[in-house]
């Protein structure tokens, strides 16, 4: 009787449902061709179903179950138009499609003096990148202006501006850069003049040990995640051959130079999320194939819109881009909530000027002008920590590579009181950021004040106490 219960028990055992999952479900190659991995994750033996044209080869069709790997290579794109494909991986039932983009060689190759790996210099993790940077700042408005360095009105920058800063206690200069302004539109070519400029001022910030953050900032808005057709080619294409250039002028800095494949892109859902991780993955191979310290070199990538809120299209779909080197790769986001007191300096139609933010700095006359309590001290400190808990936690390091306040003090009038309030408040915003920002594992870069640059001086001493307080000085 006790066999028969075994066997009883046994043929009403039920197994595990199926599953499968893939690190990316669209590939594109470039019109140079090369190798990229889709690793597979399942509990039951895969296979590949159906196999493209010839113009795209695998190294395998099938495998057991667990974590598996299949890596698809294409040939150099000789045609005159993009080629596409798509096949399904199939295990257990389940079906997933995987499609497949190839460009055409719009612009030709920049990367015509790759060398090879050297991780001298490179031996730290993003983590660990983000765990040394104390304070960051901007160089904003000048080598992101359209005509040029001083094209808004900022002086050029200097070795001692760079030595000033640093010597405030800044560890980290993010520095806003334009390429599309410096670039010949028909063959994608760079400025070598631009390119050299661009290196001097990385070298400042290099001289004084500081962590630098050089990406594509606005640039005019070529990088358009709602584009498509020809027009989407055309972007692909130049995402390539810009940073093919950037990289290999930018080749020899140690791991303290880090580069940001974009600034603020447009992308809000899941098509245009899917294009810019696109986009990413175009820039994290560029990078790499230039090879020297680039191979090895820590790559920052922006959120869609550089919004917290949109960053989970990183976690499930479109997902990460893929990087061969691991643990090199570092999510930016913005931070300029709430947009009432950090951004307006009048009344919009959607809402007020907020000038006042923080429990304990509400004016009792000025009612309508501050901050509603469900934005202030509670909202960062669970937004930060939940990015810590989902991301930082998950070996996802984050940056907020802006961040920022505007003086409302110059708009109150005859009341001094309310008037050293609202200075109060903004400094008591710097602080609170910057230090529950680093308490969760996230460095923060201030987007603009504190210096004068065209006299080299302080000019916001009260900003500045308090972004170092919130830095731990």
């Amino acid at each position: 009787m006790l066999l028969l219960g075994v066997l009883f028990s046994n043929c009403h055992k039920t197994s595990a449902p199926a599953q499968l999952t893939l690190s990316q479900y669209s590939v594109f190659f470039t019109a140079e061709g090369g190798t990229v991995k889709v690793v597979i994750n399942s509990n039951r033996a895969w296979k590949i179903d159906s196999l493209p044209g010839a113009w795209l080869k695998f190294n395998k069709t099938s495998g057991n179950s667990g974590t598996d790997s299949v890596l698809l290579t294409a040939s150099p794109n000789s045609t005159s138009g993009n080629l596409s494909a798509s096949f399904a991986i199939s295990s257990g039932g389940l079906s997933s499609l995987v499609t497949v983009a190839q460009a055409y060689p719009i612009f030709p190759s920049y990367n015509t003096s790759p060398v090879a790996p050297d991780a001298s210099g490179m031996g730290s993790t993003a983590a660990q990148i983000t765990a040394n940077i104390k304070l960051g700042w901007n160089i904003y408005n000048t080598m992101e202006a359209p005509g040029g360095e001083t094209g808004w009105g900022n002086p050029v920058i200097t070795q001692a501006q760079i030595d000033l800063i640093s010597q405030s206690g800044v560890n980290a200069i993010r520095i806003p850069c334009a390429w599309n302004f410096h670039a010949d539109q028909s063959t994608g070519a760079i400025d070598t003049a631009w390119l050299s400029r661009v290196k001097q001022v990385v070298q400042y910030c290099m001289n004084d040990g500081m962590y630098v953050l050089l990406n594509c900032h606005w640039d005019g808005g070529w990088l358009d995640c709602t584009a498509t057709g020809a027009k989407l080619d055309t972007v692909k294409a130049k995402q390539k051959a810009f940073w093919e250039q950037i990289a290999t002028k930018m080749r020899d800095f140690d791991e303290h130079l880090m580069l940001a494949s974009a600034n603020e892109p447009n992308a809000t859902d899941l098509p245009t999320a899917t294009v810019l991780e696109n986009y990413h993955q175009i820039f994290i191979n560029a990078v790499r194939s230039t090879g020297g310290k680039n191979a090895f070199r820590t790559l920052v990538i922006q959120a869609p819109g550089t919004s917290i809120d949109l960053a989970d299209y990183f976690t499930v779909l479109p997902g990460m881009p893929v990087d061969q080197v691991p643990n090199k790769l570092i999510v930016e986001v913005h931070w300029y909530s709430p947009s009432n007191f950090c951004l307006l300096t009048s009344d919009a139609s959607w809402g007020p000027e907020w000038r006042y933010w923080g429990a304990n700095y509400h004016s009792t006359d000025d009612l309508m002008r501050n901050a509603a309590p469900g934005t202030e001290e509670s909202y960062m400190d669970s937004t930060l920590s939940g990015v810590n808990k989902r991301y930082i936690k998950n070996n996802i390091p984050f940056l907020i590579g802006e961040f920022g306040v505007e003086n409302h003090a110059v708009n109150i009038l005859g009341n001094p009181t309310d008037s050293i309030l609202s200075l109060n408040s903004r400094a008591h915003f710097f602080r609170y950021l910057v230090q529950q920002a680093r308490n969760n594992g996230i460095p923060a870069f201030l987007w603009a004040g504190v210096f004068d640059r065209a006299s080299n001086t302080v000019n916001d001493p009260q900003a500045l106490d308090s972004l170092r307080a919130g830095a731990g000085f």
